[in-house]
């Protein structure tokens, strides 16, 4: 998520040591990495809901093109049948 390398991460936790000191730096470590883990969570879900939305959304399209297709094949059915009927009456005759 963050490009961040180890020396970063010391310059970081040292200064954290220096202004928040020995023993409230644990419960401020802690409530960082509850923070995190949240905001993770949160662009976690919303990827999901976007993911979600577009194969939806996809779907939505394939049902109409469904729909288009079933529709134009019932009128090339119907035009067939008609055309079988008279070429069964020019026989007939």
């Amino acid at each position: 998520m963050f490009d961040i390398g180890f020396l970063e991460i010391v310059i970081i936790a040292s200064i954290a040591l220096v202004v928040l000191g020995p023993e409230r730096l644990p419960r401020a470590a802690r409530t960082a990495g509850l923070w995190v883990g949240r905001a993770r969570r949160m662009v976690s879900d919303v990827k999901s809901d976007i993911d979600r939305e577009i194969r939806e959304s996809e779907l939505a399209d394939m049902r109409k093109l469904g729909e288009e297709v079933n529709s134009i094949k019932d009128d090339v059915s119907e035009d067939l049948n008609k055309a079988t009927e008279s070429i069964k009456d020019d026989d007939a005759m």
